[in-house]
């Protein structure tokens, strides 16, 4: 059992806050994303912003329902889309172009949980029923103990990561044979790969993380959150997880073979707010860190340094609902759940 350290607090002295362009969204920022060059919102009513230089386009992805889960996908030049799952049943892509289009429809259940794969094949989850689409069309199901929370697909190999209570559950959905279960009581949420595909990693609504050793199926418990931690960012190295729910981002060390047990966390950017959201920058130690006061600043994992990019919020707090650099580490959006949004655009 490893234990986040006590905090020690640090105040930035530089800011970018004036690299930061303001989005207009005005609704709840589910998640974000770019496509290509373009910016991407999906707003819990339903709606996606294209924040594209000097012009916001508005699609309306799921009239009259809102949207509870999103991704980009990216499987090269060609497909480039913003995926999303909504209270109206409705799987829908969105293009840099603007228009939607209808994937599939569970029916008006929920679409709870949602994953893609750069090679085009993409999940989604609606209660206990959990559908794979294959890169070539190919659509299996399979349907697990209890509704799925979480599912992430593993950097090798068609195989999907599915997160319910009591357990996670290893599919390959183009086989018939029943998935592997790992099991851990408790209810699993988030579920994440390590970048080489060694750890498995959940969030849990017990305040804690779980994970397992593939190649040997050895426990890991990470403890000791004040709350839950929703946020979940590997480094471009694979040898840190970052994560969020504490006064502090809270790093777990993963670069040798036993995984983080035995070792204390490092910790970025400690507040008196909790971190509400995390993002590795794709190619360096540094990690932007959002704050349930809607607070984001830039810290290097190296030597602890920081750089301000958003003030927290003059009265009712707005936590950060979404934060996401782009492909090159030059841009990063985020947006809050009061519907404010911006972008980061780093000096050159």
């Amino acid at each position: 059992m490893t234990t986040p350290p006590a905090p020690s607090f640090a105040v930035p002295t530089e800011s970018l806050a004036a690299a930061v362009t303001p989005i207009e969204a005005g609704a709840h920022v589910t998640a974000a994303g770019f496509l290509g060059r373009t910016p991407a919102l999906a707003l819990g009513d339903g709606t996606v912003v294209l924040a594209d230089i000097g012009q916001v386009r508005r699609v309306s992805a799921h009239p009259g329902g809102g949207i509870m889960v999103a991704a980009v996908q990216s499987a090269g030049p060609r497909l480039v889309r913003l995926l999303t799952g909504g209270d109206d049943g409705r799987l829908v892509a969105v293009r840099a172009e603007g228009e939607p289009e209808e994937l599939a429809n569970e029916g008006g259940r929920w679409i709870d949980a949602l994953a893609a794969r750069e090679d085009g094949a993409l999940a989604w989850a609606a209660g206990r029923q959990v559908r794979a689409r294959s890169a070539k069309g190919d659509v299996k199901s399979i349907t697990v103990p209890t509704s799925a929370r979480g599912l992430a697909f593993a950097p090798k190999g068609y195989r999907l990561a599915i997160a319910h209570y009591n357990a996670v559950s290893l599919w390959y959905p183009n086989t018939d044979q029943p998935p592997d279960i790992m099991e851990w009581k408790g209810s699993h949420l988030d579920v994440t790969f390590a970048p080489d595909g060694r750890f498995l990693v959940t969030s849990m609504q017990e305040n804690a993380l779980h994970g397992w050793r593939l190649p040997d199926g050895a426990h890991m418990r990470m403890q000791g959150y004040p709350s839950k931690s929703r946020s979940l960012s590997w480094s471009h190295d694979g040898n840190w997880l970052a994560t969020s729910g504490a006064e502090a981002c809270v790093v777990w060390p993963f670069e040798s073979k036993t995984g983080p047990m035995g070792k204390d966390p490092r910790e970025c950017g400690v507040r008196l707010a909790r971190v509400a959201e995390v993002a590795f920058h794709p190619k360096t130690l540094v990690l932007a860190i959002g704050y349930e006061d809607g607070f984001i600043l830039l810290c290097r994992l190296t030597d602890g340094s920081e750089i301000l990019v958003r003030k927290a919020d003059v009265g009712p707090p707005d936590p950060v609902s979404a934060l996401v650099w782009d492909d090159e580490g030059r841009r990063l959006v985020f947006g809050t759940r009061g519907g404010q949004a911006g972008m980061l655009d780093l000096p050159r």
